[in-house]
């Protein structure tokens, strides 16, 4: 099974626990926190932890959520070999895959109905890199 690690802020948290819920059979989950909705934190804390996990092998990938997803993807997106894609759709979960190699999905909890949601997971781990003239262009961030 696949191991993912996966993380939030208070606003994501009950996004996050479906997710595990949803997936607990397909994947291997790494949860890094928040433990709660009721107690508010910041959501760099929770993207910084969880790049630095995925960051270590690129076979690693990462589930970030947070009330728009903008938040976890500008903080994630300031690590090196990170690749982090606000994804909303199944077409843009898969292009974040096939053409740049993303590494991490994030998510907003507010703006994404879980169906949604977890159709979007789902694509952008099974969907693989298309390489060829996209590596030119990954390597440039």
């Amino acid at each position: 099974m696949k191991k993912i690690f996966i993380s939030s802020d208070h606003a994501g948290f009950n996004l996050k626990e479906q997710i595990k819920k949803n997936f607990v059979k397909k994947y291997i989950f790494f949860d890094l926190g928040t433990d709660n909705s009721k107690i508010s934190v910041n959501y760099p804390d929770y993207a910084h932890k969880l790049c630095k996990k995925v960051s270590k092998s690129s076979n690693n990938f990462g589930i970030l959520v947070c009330g728009s997803g903008l938040g976890m993807s500008m903080a994630a997106n300031r690590h090196k070999k990170i690749r982090a894609a606000l994804c909303y759709s199944v077409k843009n979960a898969k292009l974040s895959r096939l053409h740049n190699n993303a590494n991490i999905i994030t998510l907003g909890s507010r703006l994404t109905k879980k169906n949604i949601a977890f159709k979007c997971i789902e694509a952008f781990i099974n969907t693989k890199f298309e390489g060829g003239r996209h590596i030119k262009r990954v390597k440039k961030i």
